[in-house]
């Protein structure tokens, strides 16, 4: 019986926790907010900051850890890579490959020597190199953290001032202390999610992306991406360039490009671990495939098998409730049809709860079937309108 550790346990985990456990494997999971979903399912908890490698370690030596899985953050991966480099654990790219993969100026400088599309973009950790990055890139520039995921530290900067603004709150914010100053790319939003075997893409996922109060942090994501076959195609050989390069192993790679006007996608983001807000299961839900199931056995080392064909995608969209201003929640209300055709649900939300940040809070996740194409193009990009979070 595997005894696999996962570095977190938050809701958007339960998942992976699930998958595990109906291999029959154990799971522990680890972090330092005990009260968090995940950690209720798992068979052992063990109490650490999964952002921190060597308190990874310890509790990975102390559960005996066969085997070790990231959750859905950026941070569990690093520690994650080098907890199964020190403890010669199967299922991941050494710390050096994932710290490219996630840290975002570490990613930029490959995506530019690799020729893979992306936007301008020029790694900071002054105020002088971010005068010096507006200069060259021209306005308006976006300025990141490079170790932060969820748009938390990200702004768009259309002034001088505003760039080393931005750049001062992002520099404080990074706990690496650097940040990444890019050009400033319009376009649609869109994730892909591959699984890789072999260096090879064996299986993809497209979505759209919807957004609430911040242009920074997805709230939705629906199937049936309205992305060209041409546009996904050049993303795709773009992973497939990474994996080849950076002798990826197996398991997913995530990421998230804008599609520009002309069509050419811009990658944005990459990560080899889980999204968050159960996306894992919008894949299940849209493809059938167990998406959950292959990304842990792929961390364990366990070989994962992809179908030859696969069935028709579903017309779903994944919906994060949440309110549109601060205050008192009250209650969440529901609009009856769509209501009837929510097949899936986490919500967690309770009447009373202070909502300080609306852009950031989530009192729930639900998962809509929209029946057709059309329907979701016509309906998802209103459900914030249609499943509301009451404040007063």
């Amino acid at each position: 019986m595997t005894r696999l550790l996962i570095a977190g346990g938050g809701h958007s985990d339960v998942p992976l926790i699930q998958a595990a456990r109906n291999l029959g494997w154990t799971v522990a999971t680890a972090g330092n907010r005990p009260d968090e979903l995940g950690h209720r399912l798992s068979h052992v908890f063990l109490h650490c900051d999964y952002s921190d490698p060597q308190a990874v370690l310890a509790a990975a030596r102390q559960f005996r850890a066969e085997a070790i899985c990231a959750c859905c953050n950026d941070f569990s991966a690093v520690s994650c890579a080098f907890v199964a480099a020190e403890l010669q654990l199967p299922g991941h790219d050494t710390p050096e490959t994932c710290g490219i993969i996630h840290h975002k100026d570490r990613w930029r400088q490959f995506s530019r020597e690799a020729g893979l599309p992306g936007p301008r973009a020029v790694g900071c950790t002054d105020v002088a190199e971010v005068t010096a990055a507006v200069a060259q890139l021209g306005l308006p520039v976006i300025v990141k953290p490079v170790d932060l995921t969820g748009g938390k530290g990200i702004q768009t900067a259309h002034t001088p001032e505003a760039a080393v603004a931005a750049a001062q709150t992002a520099l404080e914010a990074s706990r690496a202390r650097r940040i990444v100053v890019e050009e400033f790319l319009a376009g649609t939003r869109h994730g892909l999610s591959c699984m890789l075997q072999g260096q090879q893409v064996v299986f993809s996922f497209a979505d759209d992306e919807f957004y609430h109060l911040s242009p920074y942090r997805v709230s939705a994501a629906s199937s049936l991406t309205s992305c060209t076959a041409e546009t996904l195609s050049e993303v795709l050989q773009a992973v497939q360039r990474t994996a080849t390069l950076l002798h990826l192993q197996d398991g997913i790679f995530h990421l998230q490009f804008i599609r520009r006007p002309d069509g050419r996608p811009a990658i944005l983001d990459v990560c080899r671990r889980a999204p968050g807000d159960l996306y894992v299961d919008l894949v299940r839900h849209a493809t059938g495939v167990p998406y959950a199931e292959w990304i842990v056995k792929a961390a364990a080392g366990i070989p994962f098998s992809v179908p030859p064909a696969l069935p028709p995608q579903r017309a779903i969209t994944r919906h994060c409730l949440m309110a549109d201003h601060s205050g008192i929640m009250q209650d969440i209300r529901l609009d009856p049809d769509v209501d009837a055709r929510i097949f899936d649900r986490m919500i967690w939300g309770q009447p009373g709860t202070q909502v300080t940040d609306p852009g950031l809070q989530k009192f729930g996740i639900v998962f809509v079937d929209h029946g057709n194409v059309t329907q979701l193009r016509s309906e998802a990009p209103r459900l914030q309108q249609l499943l509301q979070c009451r404040v007063i």
